[in-house]
């Protein structure tokens, strides 16, 4: 599993013309977390991403999703799961497929709501537009 936390302002997902989740924190910061599930990934990997990303120390003043009580964008991500070493075409084959990943990324989801965090999703599968204003800018690669 994968993940790419990028601390934002702002940031939100539209599918079709509609805005799908949309996060508005500029006092305190949130995150965007991009996130992609592998087909050999431990059956806790989510568990962990679910730690890393309340509790990394990446919002302003070293303060963590928790600490500052900040809300994450949370978009489903097959894509960090390419493999780009040869050729010039990515593999997919690293990543979990739809049936399965789709029930991890809302484990993801359950788990940070579980903490109190808000949390709004993109939607699994769609063509999603991403769009935020990232603050630092700060971003992190996360594996699990």
């Amino acid at each position: 599993m994968k993940a790419v936390l990028t601390r934002v302002s702002s940031a939100s997902v539209t599918v079709d013309g509609e805005i799908v989740g949309a996060i508005d924190c500029p006092d305190t910061g949130g995150i965007l977390a991009l996130v992609g599930v592998g087909t050999a990934d431990k059956d806790d990997a989510w568990e962990t991403m679910v730690r890393k990303i309340a509790e990394l120390r990446i919002l302003d003043n070293e303060l963590s999703v928790s600490d500052a009580g900040a809300p994450v964008l949370l978009v489903s991500q097959f894509t960090l799961m390419g493999r780009t070493a040869k050729g010039r075409r990515p593999s997919w084959s690293d990543a979990a497929p739809g049936e399965v990943a789709a029930p991890i990324i809302e484990q993801i989801a359950t788990g940070l709501r579980a903490r109190g965090i808000v949390v709004e999703q993109g939607r699994f599968g769609a063509m999603m537009k991403v769009s935020s204003v990232n603050e630092g800018p700060f971003t992190v690669l996360v594996e699990c």
